[in-house]
């Protein structure tokens, strides 16, 4: 496990297993590689394989607040950490799950140069849906939800907004509804609690990322080195969705893999074996 400097600052976390073509993987969520032990064993066979971590979550908790993440940072960290590994001109084979999807959709997209293929498996890029905008409402909901009453109810509403059910919440903590949720992050050990995975996703990574705006022309330009997948457990689902029409707008590849949008951890072996005949 390795830290990467930038410009004197900390600009990530990286891993590197097995030997062959170099493969970046860009998790999920908030970065955090947790759960990709199986896949990255499996890939290492046939691959080098670089796991990206943009904020250093798998060293432990974070020192300090975190900001609002942006989909262009991650992507530049991406392609320094691609600079700082392969001899100029070689290309480097990517898979992104989730939010790591749309960055790697992003670094094709921007540094198209350093990359001979992508994966981008389930991205919510929901701009491109004809519902966005009830979408992005959702996701909004599941934001304000996340800072008034945490975690499990944030996590509730998101896993029905996208698998497309409806939600009722559960009945409010007292002092919760009281306040109106003010003060349910000024306890004294709320800082650590804003620093997990899953809260640093839903209250700084979950709305910039799907609300981000790709360069749809750019990746039509770049189409035979993208393949968009989903997972068969997916179907109908917002991921699947927004996963399958990228590809016909960019007139992509598509590919089903096994199980659902977390695919990856669920299936292991099935799920890499398939990653790895699209790359």
């Amino acid at each position: 496990m390795r830290d990467r400097q930038y410009d004197g600052q900390y600009d990530g976390h990286y891993d590197v297993r097995g030997r062959g073509p170099l493969l970046l993987i860009i998790p999920g969520g908030a970065g955090h590689p947790m759960g990709l032990e199986g896949a990255v064993a499996r890939l290492s066979e046939r691959f080098t394989v670089v796991t990206y971590d943009p904020l250093g979550l798998s060293r432990g908790p974070l020192d300090g607040p975190v900001g609002d993440q942006r989909v262009e940072v991650w992507s530049d960290r991406a392609h320094r950490l691609l600079d700082s590994l392969l001899p100029d001109g070689e290309p480097a084979r990517v898979f992104g799950s989730s939010s790591g999807g749309i960055v790697a959709l992003d670094l094709l997209a921007r540094y198209p140069q350093r990359l001979r293929r992508v994966l981008a498996h389930e991205p919510p890029s929901i701009g491109v849906l004809p519902d966005a905008v009830r979408q992005h409402a959702m996701i909004t909901e599941v934001y304000e939800i996340h800072r008034t009453e945490g975690v499990a109810a944030a996590t509730a509403l998101l896993s029905a907004g996208l698998e497309g059910r409806s939600w009722e919440p559960g009945p409010r903590p007292a002092s919760t509804a009281a306040d109106g949720g003010e003060n349910t992050r000024s306890m004294p050990d709320s800082q650590g609690a804003q620093n997990t995975p899953m809260d640093i996703f839903l209250g700084h990574v979950l709305r910039p990322f799907t609300s981000h705006a790709l360069d749809l022309d750019a990746l039509k330009g770049l189409s035979s080195r993208l393949t968009l997948g989903a997972g068969r457990d997916s179907r109908g689902q917002l991921p699947f969705r927004t996963a399958s029409l990228l590809a016909e707008f960019s007139g992509s590849d598509f590919v089903e893999f096994p199980g659902g949008h977390l695919g990856v951890l669920q299936h292991p072996v099935a799920f890499t074996d398939r990653l790895a005949e699209a790359l």
